[in-house]
């Protein structure tokens, strides 16, 4: 079997042939009339076409030579005779291989096992590939190659392909969804002085012409679409991509899509009643179902959602009351179920307590009632000033959405800040930064507001894939 580098050095000189017998290898155009769906739909009343393509096999028999040409949008075989094509059927098989890109010119006809073909009068070369793709029936088999070559991967597994058709119908159905009910979509900046949103580690990187360091945000905009809030908007959301510099999991990346709206005049009772409907939705439009298995867990999207008490689910696990337990008492639960956990402040280590316990939740759930450590930006709950007004979606043993009644007191938002910074002073990395401006936003003013986020994520859940295997393209470090 030929190696690489000699299949390579072969195709090479079939270039260099097909430029000296006058054949522009790399032309910028093809009269292409129709692509191959269009023919393979309207077969019986098409006559003579122009299709491009990918060759996707040759199987050569004497003075005939069948292959299959690949669009894109379908894949049909085409069939080329010597005795029609003479000097242009030579030139085919000798300089033609599967992976080159062609233009055929040819009438519709069926095969006699049936099969939907173009015997074609001529054809013309546009692109020249130097490399061979991977065997057909095996494919790249390599995780880091697929990855690597993740053009080669999605051209030979049309199951890949689908799932990025519907991640496109997940995102498209978020957007019609929002917008179908009054929502704005916007942009806001994705360079932030300070992040806000969210607690995570951000990317940081340099401004040349104002000469500081700017942060790659950790959330869609939250607090800017809050200064929409007190701009006059009513409904704003953004989907976008967001980064945050931490470590990777089946379940985590760095950099990654989600989608946040915020709602003037509405509570964290009427996030919870939207969510319940965007996720049927997207269920149903992207998936034709509401019942899904993934992660070791089965769940209805359709169906009731229970709602979990954050204190008491807790307490219930573990026997911990993360409103009156010790650290030391938090600490030594944690060491007993064998859980780690990162720092040693109360804020972590009631946050490590809880994702023990998400573990065993089916969903779907709402999360609800949450300790004011935990929320930085959600409104206080008035029937407890120790707990706020924040809800969590949980799916298969995980949190897969946030919302608040946002916190709009200016006084109570810029003590939390505070809390936040002797926090992130004491080497807590992935605290809250504080955003002065935000609370001279406040005390200007901004209405109750439900904020609501949710990220890609939630599609890896659906369709039971590490969110790695998601992205089109994940970052990969350089080859060595």
């Amino acid at each position: 079997m030929a190696s690489l580098g000699e299949i390579r050095e072969e195709r090479i000189k079939k270039l260099e042939t097909l430029k000296e017998k006058g054949l522009n290898p790399y032309p910028a155009r093809t009269s292409r009339t129709h692509n191959i769906s269009e023919v393979l739909d309207n077969f019986e009343n098409t006559k003579e076409v122009i299709l491009s393509g990918r060759l996707m096999s040759l199987r050569s028999f004497g003075g005939s030579i069948f292959s299959d040409l690949n669009d894109g949008s379908g894949k049909i075989q085409v069939y080329l005779k010597k005795d029609e094509l003479t000097e242009k059927f030579d030139l085919f098989e000798l300089y033609i291989d599967i992976g080159d890109f062609v233009e055929v010119t040819g009438s519709p006809f069926i095969t006699k096992k049936g099969e939907k073909s173009i015997l074609v009068s001529d054809w013309k070369i546009l692109t020249k590939s130097l490399r061979p793709l991977p065997e057909k029936w095996h494919g790249l088999t390599d995780p880091e190659t697929k990855f690597r070559q993740r053009y080669l991967d999605l051209l030979l597994n049309p199951e890949l392909r689908e799932m990025f058709a519907k991640k496109a119908l997940f995102w498209q159905t978020t957007r019609d969804f929002m917008t179908n009910r009054g929502f704005l979509e916007v942009e806001t900046p994705t360079l932030e002085i300070t992040t806000g949103g969210a607690e995570a580690t951000p990317f940081t990187t340099h401004h040349e012409d104002y000469d500081i360091d700017v942060y790659l945000r950790i959330s869609v905009g939250e607090l800017w679409q809050k200064r929409l809030m007190s701009a006059g908007f009513a409904k704003t959301f953004e989907i976008g991509k967001i980064y945050r510099n931490e470590g990777s999991s089946p379940d985590h990346l760095q950099e990654f899509t989600n989608m946040e709206f915020y709602w003037a005049y509405a509570d964290y009772r009427n996030g919870m009643d939207l969510t319940k409907e965007l996720f049927k939705e997207i269920a149903i439009k992207v998936f034709g179902k509401t019942k899904f298995e993934t992660r070791g867990h089965k769940f209805d999207l359709g169906g009731k959602w229970e709602e979990l008490d954050y204190v008491e689910t807790v307490k219930k696990i573990t026997g911990i009351d993360v409103l009156t337990a010790s650290d030391k008492e938090m600490t030594s639960k944690l060491i007993e179920l064998g859980v780690e956990y990162a720092g040693l402040n109360r804020e972590r280590l009631t946050d490590s307590l809880w994702k023990h316990c998400r573990k065993q939740v089916n969903g779907p759930a709402f999360l609800i009632n949450h300790p004011k450590i935990v929320s930085p930006l959600s409104k206080e709950h008035p029937d407890n000033p120790e707990l706020t007004e924040r809800f969590q979606a949980i799916l298969a043993g995980s949190e897969l959405a946030n919302g608040y009644s946002e916190l709009n007191d200016p006084i109570e938002q810029k003590r939390r800040f505070e809390t936040q910074k002797e926090l992130l002073d004491a080497g807590d990395e992935v605290a809250m930064m504080s955003d002065e401006e935000f609370v001279e936003m406040l005390e200007h003013g901004m209405p109750p507001t439900c904020g609501f986020g949710f990220g890609e994520r939630l599609f890896a859940f659906l369709v039971d894939k590490p969110i790695r295997e998601t992205q089109m393209f994940p970052l990969m470090k350089p080859k060595d």
